[in-house]
């Protein structure tokens, strides 16, 4: 957890990584998960120096509970794939609509 964190989301952070730990998600990947949900509660309550958009903007991951999915009938939204084009530097990403952006991304 960053430096900073209350112990709420310390123990926020432990219980999501263990029910992705029984859901037979890898110790890696149960780590990120409830390091990215964690992190965008904290933006989402202004406990963050920096958020991103579809952080402060989006549905709460509670609520949402898989509602949206990569693999769902409209994939993922703009600032999803906005956000995956930025990581990965792709150039005019800025101009682009959604489906551009998808199709950059090669999806």
């Amino acid at each position: 957890m960053p430096q900073g964190s209350s112990r709420k989301r310390e123990r926020q952070y432990e219980h999501i990584k263990e029910s992705a730990l029984d859901r037979g998600e890898s110790e890696k990947r149960a780590k990120e998960i409830a390091a990215r949900t964690v992190n965008k509660e904290r933006a989402r309550h202004g406990e963050s120096k920096t958020a991103s958009r579809s952080s402060t903007h989006d549905v709460s991951s509670g609520h949402r509970g898989g509602k949206r999915s990569h693999s769902g009938a409209e994939g993922p939204t703009y600032d999803q794939l906005y956000n995956e084009a930025k990581q990965r530097n792709i150039k005019g990403r800025s101009t682009m609509n959604k489906r551009e952006l998808a199709h950059a991304l090669g999806r």
